[in-house]
């Protein structure tokens, strides 16, 4: 005899389709406009992306909305609001402003949250409508993750009222977790130092996604500031998504940080990592690029059973905004964000001074370059005075800029390009868009040369006698490829990389730096120097080991931006001399290919003795060109 079937034999299990829009690494995008160079920007804007989230939400009966990281700082607006106080509407800040009128549901803290100071954060977040949380940033660490004083909450659960495929109304308990990364404490060490601190990501997960799941959460969704690297975990990974997805407990994981889509074609692909359907060890991950150019959506299939709301299903998608534009802006947003606005074209608009120099980069990461040379000479003068009476006097003092807004992901467009002539405050914002202060550090000639070496990964090693082959390593961003102003040195591109682009070494026997000098004397590896920097690579930003163990000597409280200002007002007509830096070791025969900017056809007369060439058109709008070693 049959066992009589029970209530979910008979009638089919209810099902609940959930979407996740998801933003991440805005940077105070929010209206449709390019602050660096006072033009509107049709591609970028939370304002545009309103539009999307408008048709999703009347398209779709379950929908969530949450944001990655990196909303209060990025861009003329942030400096303004954080420097002068200005505020939007209501006295919040604008971008919380346009986020509460989005009708976020949660968000999570990224590093740039914290380059302002931790009291500008929280004041802030004091006027955010929704919750953020982050579960592995401390104000203090217990001896258990759970034990922690946290700075925010680490999780929290939202009740909503979800539609199921039969049209009954049922409540969801939607679990959100939050995760930065733990190099916050060294990029931001001034702003941080005894007040805050972290854990590693993974760790943090272990702990607290359990304790979510027991207070009663039916779906529990990860919104995590890292982007996908290494497989295997490491403690206090900066890019930790490939390790957190195994973590048991999380559904689904919005990624970010590095400004990478995903699901997308640039995605590496591995038994792991799906970047058709977005899955990452079987759990859907997406990461919605930057500037609110892209909306990443999760899609998640729930089912009821016996013991409660199960996903059964899920994927990822990325959604180019780019097709909203041919609309208005959203008016709701603009009205929001319109103030601050503009108050920021009025304030970039101001003058400075003026220029004799042409200061453009598109070759900055082939040749030396005027926008290099004056970020170095003004780090350097602000710093000068305090080192001059410092312990440190006698010591040779060098300065360390990288090469930043050279394309990349950001696209063909994003180059400094500016013009002889007069200069307005919109200027020194394009020359160094970041929060920054100069640092003097005490390093010795070992030091440089191993700095130098891991600057020298930006380069793919380079047959003698080959032809066209690629010149830049594309897993090394330009802003970790490091200039030393004040010596002088060559790259041998025929030898390997000593160092991995994340600063481990990889060939101990390995050497690329050559004729390393400073005066035209050779560089000996106990020598001392006094090297000024950014905060950032002083905190060990980007991997810099070396300049991470360095002693610190002195901190600027001017930001890198106002020394660059400061120079250009001290100057009646700011000239730049290209100075002779670095050069590629000459291999004859031998040429390589590089992309930069259309813009760099204007510019061929600049380059001195190098032998550039135009080949022609290249992908996604940039030029191809080719150097002769």
């Amino acid at each position: 005899m049959n066992p009589t079937p029970s209530l979910t034999d008979l009638v089919a299990l209810p099902q609940i389709r959930l979407r996740v829009m998801a933003t991440s690494d805005v940077h105070v995008h929010l209206v449709p406009y390019d602050y660096y160079s006072d033009r509107p920007g049709q591609t970028v804007g939370l304002a545009h992306t309103a539009r999307m989230i408008r048709a999703i939400r009347a398209e779709h009966s379950n929908t969530l909305l949450v944001d990655n990281g990196d909303f209060l700082q990025g861009n003329p607006m942030s400096d303004l609001v954080a420097d002068q106080g200005l505020k939007g509407q209501n006295g919040i800040h604008p971008a919380i402003g346009v986020m509460n009128e989005l009708g976020y549901d949660a968000g999570t803290l990224g590093n740039h949250e914290f380059n302002y100071g931790l009291d500008f954060l929280m004041s802030a977040l004091d006027h955010a409508r929704f919750p953020i949380v982050s579960a592995n940033v401390a104000r203090t660490l217990g001896t258990d993750p759970k034990d922690d004083q946290m700075l925010v909450l680490p999780w929290v659960i939202l009740t909503r009222d979800v539609k199921t495929s039969e049209g009954a109304i049922l409540p969801l308990r939607i679990g959100l977790i939050g995760f930065a990364p733990p190099q916050i404490v060294n990029w931001d060490k001034a702003h941080l130092e005894g007040r805050v601190t972290t854990r590693d990501i993974v760790e943090a997960a272990k702990a607290h996604v359990p304790a979510l799941r027991a207070t009663g959460a039916d779906v529990v969704i990860a919104l995590c500031h890292s982007g996908i690297g290494a497989v295997a975990h490491q403690m206090r990974m900066e890019n930790a998504v490939i390790p957190l997805s195994r973590v048991p407990g999380i559904d689904a994981i919005v990624a970010g940080h590095t400004h990478m889509a995903f699901p997308g074609a640039d995605a590496t692909v591995d038994a792991m990592v799906d970047p058709v359907t977005g899955r990452i060890n079987g759990v859907p991950v997406v990461m919605p690029g930057f500037h609110a150019s892209k909306l990443g959506l999760i899609d998640l299939i729930l089912e009821q059973g016996p013991d409660g709301w199960q996903v059964t299903g899920g994927k990822s998608e990325v959604r180019l905004v780019r097709s909203d534009t041919a609309l208005p802006p959203d008016p709701a947003i603009m009205a929001v964000a319109g103030f601050a606005h503009e108050q920021t074209l009025e304030h970039i608009r101001k003058p400075i001074g003026q220029s004799a120099t042409n200061l453009q980069n598109y070759f900055a990461r082939v040749a030396n370059t005027a926008p290099n040379r004056l970020v170095a000479e003004a780090q350097r003068l602000i710093l000068a005075p305090a080192i001059a009476e410092s312990e440190q006097a006698g010591l040779p003092v060098l300065s360390a800029v990288s090469a930043t807004r050279c394309g990349g992901i950001a696209g063909a467009d994003n180059y400094i390009d500016v013009p002889a002539g007069p200069l307005v405050l919109r200027n020194a914002a394009e020359l160094y868009q970041y929060p920054n202060t100069p640092c003097a550090l005490v390093l010795t000639g070992e030091d440089l040369r191993d700095w130098l070496e891991q600057s020298a990964g930006a380069f793919c090693t380079i047959t003698p006698g080959s032809r066209d082959a690629q010149l830049l390593n594309p897993a090394m961003p330009s802003y970790n490829f490091d200039i030393i102003d004040g010596l002088t040195y060559a790259f041998d591109l025929s030898q390997p990389p000593r160092f991995d682009p994340g600063g481990t070494l990889i060939d101990p026997d390995a050497h690329r730096v050559m004729d390393l000098c400073h005066n035209g004397t050779p560089v000996a590896p106990n020598a001392r120097f006094v090297v000024v920097t950014n905060s950032y690579r002083a905190g060990g930003g980007g991997g810099f080991e070396m300049v991470a163990r360095a002693k610190l000597l002195l901190a600027s409280r001017v930001s890198t931006r106002d020394a660059i200002v400061r120079m250009i007002r001290a100057e009646d007509h700011l000239a730049v001399p290209t100075t002779q830096i670095w050069r590629f070791a000459p291999m004859p025969g031998t040429t390589v290919l590089f992309l930069s900017g259309p813009g760099a056809l204007a510019h061929m007369d600049s380059l001195g003795d190098r032998v550039i060439e135009p080949v022609g058109e290249g992908p996604d709008g940039f030029w191809t060109f080719r150097l002769h070693l």
